[in-house]
């Protein structure tokens, strides 16, 4: 599968819980949300850096479904496109990341 330019296909899901493994195609700006960073450390802490295959990130689907919701309804989000060069940016959303408490995250 040809990926567009600018985008990444991801999978997510808790083998654990389900089984219920889905893979999503996320533009790459997303990684530089604090709401995903928290989630792709959390990834590390799981697979570690080399994994085989697209980037899976340790959390249910309908958990991942919110925080892509959370990224998409924010108004000031094209500044992701921009790989954060400004600091004040990242201060603006650090009470996100610890606002949500996703069971599987």
């Amino acid at each position: 599968m040809k990926m567009k330019k600018g985008w990444l296909a991801i999978q997510v899901g808790l083998e654990e819980e389900d089984g219920d493994i889905q893979k999503f195609v996320i533009p790459i700006s997303y990684l530089y949300h604090p709401l995903l960073q928290k989630l792709l450390d959390k990834a590390h802490d799981v697979y570690g850096y080399h994994v085989d295959g697209p980037l899976q990130l340790p959390c249910s689907v309908d958990d991942f479904l919110h925080i892509r919701w959370r990224i998409e309804k924010e108004p000031n989000r094209s500044h992701y496109h921009h790989h954060h060069k400004n600091n004040h940016n990242h201060c603006h959303h650090q009470y996100l990341s610890s606002s949500l408490s996703f069971h599987s995250c």
